[in-house]
């Protein structure tokens, strides 16, 4: 029986520190506790990859809680169904007892635990949710006041306007006037066509 440990951060900004501690208070050891530096929206993660394919059975996986698991309702379910049932190994979320599989192996114990990763993970995937809401309404809420987003466009050079006029009356090409702009056709042709628009108003 081997004991394993999985970690997860949202980004590579966050710490783990909380999570490494966690892990070194259960006795896992350094060397089979796995991290991913990313998102909990699927199970497309490196390390969770390489820390499946050690799991045997009856060893014991630790995790912090839930939704370092992950946070969609679905995906969890079927991780949890592939690594207890599959793969017959027991999972023990730390800040959660009633989620440990070595305990109440009988009928009612894994009914009881199946609940609780039911509420567990549909609030993990709320919360989610709730997230991407609250950074939406912010977005519109900032853009109703003028906020801009995005990286601020470079400022025309200075022979922008007679270069544009030449392109326009076709007495040089579009590549020349890019050239000439010190910027790519394309970006030549985008701003020319705001500066059309603009011109036109």
């Amino acid at each position: 029986m081997e004991i394993y440990g999985y970690i997860r951060v949202s980004t590579k900004e966050q710490n783990e520190d909380r999570q490494i501690i966690a892990m070194k208070a259960v006795n896992v050891p350094p060397e089979n506790i796995f991290m991913d530096k990313q998102s909990g929206k699927d199970f497309n993660r490196p390390n969770y990859k390489k820390l499946l394919r050690k799991l045997r059975r009856d060893d014991v996986l630790y995790i912090k809680s839930i939704d370092r698991l992950g946070r969609n309702y679905e995906e969890i379910q079927q991780q949890w169904r592939l690594i207890t049932k599959e793969k017959g190994v027991d999972i023990c979320i730390i800040d959660m007892p009633l989620l440990d599989t070595r305990r109440g192996k009988d009928l009612v114990g894994t009914f009881l635990s199946d609940i609780v990763l039911q509420v567990l993970s549909f609030v993990a995937e709320n919360e989610r949710s709730s997230i991407r809401q609250r950074q939406a309404e912010g977005i519109a809420a900032a853009k109703a006041r003028g906020v801009k987003f995005g990286r601020p466009s470079d400022p025309l050079p200075e022979s922008f306007l007679s270069i544009y006029q030449d392109w326009a009356d076709d007495k040089i090409s579009g590549t020349v006037a890019a050239k000439a702009c010190g910027m790519p056709l394309s970006t030549f042709r985008y701003k020319a066509e705001i500066f059309k628009k603009q011109a036109e108003i």
